[in-house]
């Protein structure tokens, strides 16, 4: 198994800014937490990425979470071993200390600016940081719009669909694939698709780490899918299973789009027209086999139709992403500019031998 695995716990999505960062947090009894607070270009991503190498160096598996905004970039390092964790803390996805200095360690970057270096810049800062908003907010305009037409694919779907047929299949899928256990089950919320700068976004090398079984839903509708997953994470908790339950970024808050159990180096993905997927020997189930295909005929016009605007409007949302990235690209190399780079790294490795060794 890959010493390092990657995810999103956060991305935009309709509504606003979705993350579950917080749901990542290693237990309390034992873990830790480092919350990253910092300007743009101030090295957090930079720091993370230290962190996380010098983990994986040690034998330890661990999570990158990636930023969707920019995927080379990092938010965030889990490693369960450890019961550590580290988060960039600041906005979009901000988090507080609950109980600092006893679980969470706040680490100030701050001071790594050159004093009065960055004063002359503040109208440039201003005009960037205020167009990095403004097109951030109209991303989120754009993907509202597309995640009341996919919602409505799956409402209007569900008339030709057996959602109890489905939930019955999910059944024999537990019995072939889950065996019931002794142990307590949990799942870990995280996210293995977002839509980006570039459009969406899937970390199928996260699925090829993590499982050699890997059973694919293709599901263009998106009805019957939630059904069978839902019911197959309840039947896993029941098993004593622990697993990754991966969310939609679509409808981050209530949408399981895929489950992957480590422990038993499987998965089960959902296929879709946002993110196929393909993957040496999966299992393909085509939840075709859970509808009615007349009842389904006749809505075909409308179905066609909220698939090609969603897609439309998903592009418009990635050519909005796009622009706010460029501009916090502009936003960075200003504060980069004005870094302290040597007082960085003498920090980024006291972290490293505080945490990592």
């Amino acid at each position: 198994m890959d010493r390092a695995i990657d995810f999103f716990l956060g991305a935009s999505a309709p509504g606003g800014f979705f993350h579950c960062f917080a749901q990542a947090y290693p237990p309390f009894e034992s873990g830790d937490v480092l919350l990253l607070k910092g300007g743009p270009g101030c090295g957090k991503s930079t720091m993370l990425r230290a962190l996380a190498c010098a983990l994986a160096e040690r034998g330890c598996l661990v999570e990158r979470i990636r930023c969707a905004q920019a995927p080379e970039a990092l938010d965030g390092v889990v490693c369960a071993q450890r019961a550590f964790a580290a988060f960039d803390a600041t906005a979009p996805h901000a988090l507080e200390p609950r109980y600092p200095g006893a679980y969470e360690q706040v680490v100030s970057l701050h001071g790594a600016y050159r004093a009065g270096a960055l004063r002359e810049k503040r109208d440039a800062l201003r005009a960037l940081t205020l167009l990095e908003e403004k097109e951030r907010q109209r991303a989120v305009r754009y993907l509202t719009a597309a995640g009341c037409l996919v919602h409505d694919t799956a409402r209007t779907a569900l008339c030709g669909t057996d959602t109890a047929k489905a939930r019955r299949f999910a059944h024999t899928l537990a019995r072939r694939y889950l065996p019931a256990t002794a142990q307590k089950g949990a799942e870990h919320v995280r996210m293995l698709s977002a839509v980006g700068p570039d459009g969406a976004v899937f970390l199928s090398d996260t699925v090829r780490a993590l499982a050699d079984t890997v059973v694919v839903l293709d599901d263009a509708w998106g009805a019957a899918g939630p059904a069978l997953l839902g019911e197959l994470r309840a039947l896993a908790l029941e098993r004593g299973h622990t697993f990754y339950a991966c969310r939609c970024p679509l409808h981050p808050r209530d949408k399981l789009e895929h489950l992957l159990f480590p422990a038993l180096r499987l998965a089960f993905v959902t296929a879709n027209p946002f993110h196929p997927v393909s993957f040496p020997g999966q299992r393909t189930l085509h939840a075709q086999r859970f509808t009615n295909r007349d009842a389904l005929a006749l809505r075909r016009n409308r179905l066609r139709f909220n698939r090609r605007s969603a897609e439309e409007l998903l592009a418009q949302a990635a050519g909005a992403l796009r622009a706010a990235r460029d501009a916090h690209h502009e936003i960075e190399a200003v504060y980069s500019a004005a870094l302290d780079t040597q007082a960085l790294d003498a920090l980024t490795g006291e972290l490293v031998r505080r945490w990592c060794c």
